[in-house]
């Protein structure tokens, strides 16, 4: 069954026999209906309902002779099919919102790539001469390359069933890890004096204070704080991993102080219409305060991630225990900040200071 439109109306079937009368610009009316062999209203629809016959038909275009066009089921193009396909299965593997939003950038480019191909008859050849092309004339990052691959790999596995063993569907090896940016005390500080608004001042010292990820910020509920024990639980991680990590007694004070003039409904932190923060919307907070303080240092919302690690270092706390706060899976990954905290380096000695001692040994 079809429907049948043009700009006045819409006759929508509404079983085997019956059309029922959308009125979209004019009015139809009970002289109408007379008109009509078994038209009637229909209190259900709330609509006038009329046979599904030729001749019931043929008296409703006498009445109303527009032109009707009759729509038939639209078409889904083999690129937004595939786009679909991909979309939901990623959904299903319950990936994260931002790892969604990358992988489907990624694999929209990938399509776009080759315009004339059907994106199921897509081989390994093509995604060769892709992942060439972004190297030798996009000049693309690593962490961009990785996300592409991932993306393909991820198309080609899950939705195409095929292997992906060739060797421009593998992840390019870790570069080499860089030092992040950490803040110290009295920059911190500077940070914070900053924030002027209640609701910006706990929201970066949440994440501060117990070395969230910016996305888990954004998830927490208010039932994820248990002040009580002292903790604040952590759903759906990194790896959707849960765990947990401390609730600073300072921090505890201030989110009673938000709560009582902002009173949250669901989220722990909501911006309006009790709706979660939108990473982009704390990123820009952050950017904007930070810029005051004139710090030099780059610096964006994981540095205050970063920040927590080094100084639970330099609070002499186990690396262990920081790892399980952190939610690292590898410890390697957590003793970088060993490399970084200033106690680990405070009482070495610079072979420089004994040269200018024995310097002046040999003038006396």
């Amino acid at each position: 069954m079809n429907e049948i439109k043009t700009e006045d109306y819409c006759l929508t079937p509404i079983s085997k026999d019956r059309y029922k009368i959308d009125v979209i610009s004019f009015q139809f009316q009970k002289s109408h209906a007379v008109k009509i062999q078994g038209c009637y209203f229909s209190g259900p629809q709330q609509s006038w309902v009329i046979p599904q016959t030729k001749e019931c038909l043929d008296q409703f275009l006498k009445l109303f002779p527009s032109k009707p066009k009759i729509e038939t089921e639209k078409k889904i193009s083999p690129h937004e099919k595939a786009l679909k396909d991909f979309s939901d299965q990623l959904i299903l593997k319950r990936y994260s919102e931002n790892t969604i939003v990358v992988y489907k950038d990624q694999i929209i480019r990938f399509f776009n790539f080759f315009p004339k191909k059907d994106p199921f008859e897509l081989t390994d050849d093509n995604v060769k001469e892709y992942i060439l092309f972004l190297l030798r004339k996009k000049k693309i990052s690593f962490s961009y390359q990785k996300q592409a691959i991932s993306a393909i790999k991820f198309y080609f596995e899950k939705i195409l069933r095929r292997e992906t063993k060739k060797y421009y569907f593998e992840i390019p090896l870790q570069r080499k890890q860089t030092t992040p940016t950490v803040l110290t005390k009295r920059e911190l500080l500077a940070f914070f004096k900053e924030l002027h608004n209640i609701k910006n001042l706990v929201i970066f010292k949440t994440i501060y204070s117990s070395g969230l990820r910016l996305s888990e910020l954004i998830n927490l509920k208010i039932s994820d704080i248990d002040s009580e024990m002292m903790l604040i639980n952590i759903r759906g991680g990194k790896g959707m991993k849960d765990r947990v990590s401390i609730l600073s007694e300072d921090l505890l004070t201030l989110l009673r102080k938000y709560f009582k003039q902002y009173h949250p409904k669901f989220w722990l932190f909501e911006s309006t219409e009790n709706k979660q923060f939108t990473p982009r919307a704390i990123q820009k907070i952050f950017h904007q305060a930070f810029d005051k303080t004139g710090i030099s240092k780059y610096a964006t919302v994981h540095t205050l991630r970063h920040t927590f690690a080094t100084h639970m270092l330099e609070n002499g706390e186990d690396v262990r225990k920081i790892q399980r706060l952190l939610g690292h899976k590898n410890i390697k990954t957590t003793e970088i900040y060993t490399h970084i905290t200033s106690e680990a380096i405070r009482n070495i000695k610079s072979p420089l200071d004994d040269l200018e001692i024995e310097n002046e040994k040999s003038e006396t």
